[in-house]
């Protein structure tokens, strides 16, 4: 076991269990109860997170297609039978689909980059693998997009870009492919975005005329970003304190910020105030922990897919963590993302704990049938780089020396 890896998420969990219990205090059912249910779905994803790091990862493939297929079936049933903000309610549970589609999107493009080379040799073209990874993304963003929850949405894009540079599309493919992009972010800016969530153009708005110090009505849609990023401000090196009252100024005590989306959206806003510079510091250094044992991971990954994982879900965890975080310091736009294993987010936290048992699941079994590290080897070609083979770690030879007398 990666113990650097559990050790921090759960460090980040208890803080989150805490930070809910002070920033959910003011609602009705009390800050004790929605830190207990917390509480509750942190047991069930303790388990959800060590079944998963224990089972060989590249078992997980057998699941891809089915994961993939189920998460479509769920967004379309969210489109037409969900409540408002398109949650399902099954059992008394509610949970978000998307959440689960991007899950299963990444699993299946790790089992599909993985093998289509063995189902034909011409499935390993750049353009190819391009054409199934745009296909397999695009079908759940778009529905996503369809629900107007661009929060959800827009995680895709990160994600996209990894897993396009972790399997081997030619950086001629993205560069092209950027500059696309950019080019077209006026037409989905001012033409698309309205079409699909008038509510997202209108951040966006908001976040630009706070930007550049245009006036904003605080007492309408900008109120949330204004006293949430003053509420951050404030707070100096030291913060508050833990549970700061009216007496300390606190803006969160004073109900400035929202407080049925304190304990979830606004969260790293509460936690700021109260914990300082220094305590949002810890934060984002453990995080930044995280994600680098995550990118260690996938660097000792045996294969492409256990590589994929590992960098879909560092991905997906980052661009979280710079959303929430930014949009609470009014760096970015304000969209419904939750910071992840700190919010409380019910189902989220447990797919969170399914995707770093992946992550564990593909160090635990890094090494191969006989317990020997397998090593990828990797030389340049004309600056191509070509894979040709993979040796044990006794079997290592000097790869130089053998590529000047031309052995390969």
């Amino acid at each position: 076991m990666n113990w650097v890896l559990v050790f921090t998420m759960f460090g980040l969990l208890i803080l989150g269990v805490f930070t809910i219990e002070s920033a959910a205090r003011h609602l009705p059912s009390g800050g004790e109860y929605i830190a207990g249910k917390q509480t509750q779905w942190i047991f069930v994803g303790a388990i959800v997170y060590f079944v998963t790091a224990l089972i060989d990862y590249r078992w997980i493939k057998y699941l891809a297609a089915p994961m993939y297929f189920v998460g479509l079936i769920l967004l379309v049933a969210a489109l037409v039978w969900g409540n408002k903000v398109h949650q399902l309610q099954i059992g008394g549970l509610s949970f978000q689909p998307a959440q689960f589609a991007v899950v299963s999107g990444f699993v299946m493009l790790a089992w599909m980059l993985q093998d289509m080379g063995k189902w034909h040799p011409l499935l390993n073209l750049p353009l190819i693998k391009l054409g199934v990874i745009v296909i397999v993304v695009m079908l759940p963003f778009g529905m996503v997009a369809m629900m107007g929850d661009m929060g959800s949405a827009i995680v895709w894009l990160p994600l996209l870009a990894v897993i396009m540079l972790v399997s081997g599309v030619p950086f001629r493919y993205l560069t092209v492919i950027t500059s696309l992009g950019l080019a077209a972010v006026p037409i989905l800016f001012y033409w698309l975005l309205p079409m699909v969530s008038e509510r997202g153009a209108n951040r966006i708005d908001i976040f630009l005329d706070m930007s550049n110090d245009r006036k904003v009505d605080i007492s309408g849609d900008a109120y949330g970003p204004y006293y949430v990023s003053m509420a951050v401000g404030k707070s100096g090196y030291k913060g508050l304190g833990y549970k700061a009252d009216k007496s300390k100024r606190s803006l969160h005590a004073m109900g400035y910020v929202p407080q049925k989306t304190a304990h979830n959206d606004y969260i790293f806003g509460v936690f700021a105030e109260e914990q300082g510079f220094r305590g949002s510091l810890l934060l984002v250094m453990s995080f930044s922990l995280l994600l680098i044992q995550g990118i260690l991971i996938a660097y000792y990954s045996r294969d492409m897919s256990g590589q994929i994982i590992c960098a879909s879900v560092v991905a997906l965890f980052f661009a979280h963590i710079f959303e929430n975080i930014g949009m609470c310091a009014l760096l970015m736009p304000v969209t419904g993302i939750p910071l992840p294993l700190i919010s409380y987010s019910g189902t989220f936290v447990v797919m969170c704990m399914f995707m770093l048992g992946l992550v564990q699941s593909v160090w635990v079994h890094r090494r191969g049938d006989d317990g020997e590290v397998v090593e990828k080897v990797t030389l340049s070609k004309r600056g191509k780089p070509v894979v040709i083979g993979q040796r044990r770690s006794e079997e290592r030879v000097n790869y130089n020396e053998k590529t000047q007398r031309g052995d390969f």
